[in-house]
């Protein structure tokens, strides 16, 4: 006897059937084999072009590979991070980095906030002002930098011209030691502001209308409600984007690639830039490699840092 399902007839004679499997079992083990069919090429995908290439910087970071020397490389241990750490190279851009980190993104908070601000404001032309507003964000930031670098140029820029036609003096934009990080900060306002202004709106728009109400109904002034009602319902929402925004500042890349170069000098010249140069131009990948490690660690340690703040002002 084998050990099929017992089979089972209704009348004598007739030809007998097997009793049908357990009802859901064969649906369930269905279902589980098409999740795993759909999901392994986006987990095999995610490896293969995430995960494993950090794996690999990780391993690189620990040796002297370099891309042009052949041989094996030789492994160096923490060598590469303290050379780094004790640079006062890397000191240099660091600070460089925080202050246009700084600058930028508190200048597109306030600038995103208040334009937000004015436009929840308004009953008429919202949705053409939000979209007017938008269109530099839309932008490919290497068609930005080559819009302002063009805008920006000492001797036949438009906006040299507009300076000189009211009288003042052309400013050297791009290749002031003062002005070259000041004018990074202003581009990628320009280009990211918008940003901010989006997730504020949303925030704005979220609060409910009689809140409002209820304050006029006490003649609360107009600063008492923005105080009160606006500011601390949409400061969350607000801190999120800064959080966003702060970690793409960090990276920043392209904008100093078209604008600077990291000139004059290495006055503009960003961690991530800093990182391009070693691996690409020194051709020092296991030392960029630990470089690409250490900003990704100081990303994760201010983002948690960061996000615990924001659950204490919640429980708060």
């Amino acid at each position: 006897m084998s050990d099929s399902a017992p089979l089972t007839t209704d009348q004598p004679g007739q030809v007998a059937s097997a009793t049908p499997p357990a009802p859901g079992r064969s649906r369930r083990l269905s279902d589980r084999g098409l999740a795993v069919a759909f999901t392994s090429p986006a987990l095999l995908l995610l490896l293969a072009m995430s995960v494993f290439p950090l794996l690999w910087a990780l391993y690189l970071s620990f040796t002297d590979y370099s891309a042009t020397r052949g041989g094996p490389a030789q492994f160096v241990g923490f060598g590469n991070y303290t050379a780094i750490l004790a640079s006062e190279q890397v000191h240099l851009r660091a600070l460089t980095t925080l202050v246009y980190v700084v600058g930028a993104v508190t200048l597109q908070t306030v600038l995103g906030f208040a334009i937000a601000y004015l436009i929840s404001r308004r009953t008429r032309g919202r949705g053409l002002l939000t979209t007017l507003f938008l269109v530099p964000m839309m932008l490919s930031p290497v068609v930005v930098g080559l819009f302002w670098r063009f805008m920006l140029d000492a001797q036949f820029g438009v906006v040299n011209s507009m300076l000189g036609s009211i009288g003042l003096g052309q400013v050297e934009w791009l290749t002031g030691q003062r002005t070259a990080l000041i004018s990074l900060i202003l581009v990628d306002t320009w280009q990211w502001t918008p940003f901010i202004m989006l997730i504020a709106l949303a925030g704005l728009t979220a609060v409910p209308r009689y809140l409002y109400e209820a304050a006029s109904i006490d003649r609360a002034s107009e600063w008492f409600r923005f105080r009160t009602i606006t500011l601390p319902l949409v400061w969350p929402l607000l801190l999120i984007a800064v959080l966003f925004r702060a970690i793409e500042a960090f990276r920043l890349f392209d904008l100093v690639y078209i604008l600077t170069s990291g000139g004059p000098g290495v006055s503009t010249e960003t961690l991530s830039f800093h990182v391009y140069k070693v691996a690409f131009l020194g051709f020092n990948t296991g030392t960029a490699s630990a470089y690409g490690i250490l900003m990704i660690l100081v990303v994760i340690i201010l983002t948690q840092l960061y996000l615990r703040y924001l659950n204490k002002l919640k429980e708060d």
